[in-house]
């Protein structure tokens, strides 16, 4: 990843963060957040709302990146049930209560964004967290997730301007509110298109697409990666 950092001619200062080496920094904000009564438990995984969400039908809500909601039932547990499930099996994830999490903020969220969404949103841009319900914030045996790990990195590391690929656009509604929550300020975004394969679809390391070390000894330049992501 670094030599196709280099390559590409990005530049950085210091050694690059290693996400599995700060766990204790991550866990922090995590402890800030159940401090406030923002985090529960949770023992339904992934694939066990998919198929609940199948069997319920077409009506299933769906998050911003069309996966089905989290139903929130455990939300509502008492404690006897919690501990009696504990009992069976640790809890899956640590999930965010998005109702209390809202009503900690003011009025709307904003951040800046230089590039587009996916559907060209630019400018000034309204967040919701709501769309995308009680998501995880940590995950078993990890005090921490995507959403909780890439704003402390960001704080923690002093960045300023973020670039990514439009993919995590809406998840940026996530990011601004636990950067509320957290007291810790909002970098300016920069959201440019993704490289696609010939059918739409992003490319993927899981399902083999080509990498940038393959477009690389295909002879793409520099230029034509910048050129292809709208940069």
């Amino acid at each position: 990843m670094l030599f196709d950092l280099e390559w590409l001619g990005i530049e950085w200062d210091g050694v690059p963060r290693r996400q599995s080496e700060h766990f204790d920094e991550y866990r922090e904000g995590l402890e800030t957040l159940a401090e406030a009564g923002m985090i529960y438990p949770s023992f339904i995984s992934r694939g066990e709302i998919r198929k609940l969400a199948a069997e319920k039908g077409p009506d299933w809500p769906t998050d911003p990146d069309g996966a089905p909601i989290y139903p929130g039932d455990e939300r509502h547990w008492s404690a006897e049930k919690r501990a009696m499930f504990e009992l069976e099996a640790p809890a899956k994830n640590q999930r965010l209560a998005m109702d209390k999490a809202i009503a900690m903020v003011a009025g709307p969220l904003h951040w800046l964004d230089t590039g587009a969404g996916p559907d060209g949103e630019t400018g000034d841009i309204t967040a919701r967290p709501e769309a995308w319900g009680d998501l995880v914030i940590a995950r078993q045996g990890t005090p921490t997730s995507y959403h909780l790990s890439v704003v402390l990195d960001d704080a923690l590391q002093g960045v300023t301007n973020v670039v990514r690929g439009s993919d995590v656009f809406h998840a940026t509604s996530v990011h601004r509110l636990l950067q509320h929550l957290l007291g810790i300020p909002a970098p300016v975004y920069h959201h440019h298109e993704l490289i696609l394969d010939q059918t739409g679809r992003k490319l993927s390391k899981s399902l083999e697409d080509t990498s940038l070390r393959a477009l690389r000894e295909s002879g793409a330049t520099p230029q034509d990666l910048r050129r292809m992501i709208g940069l």
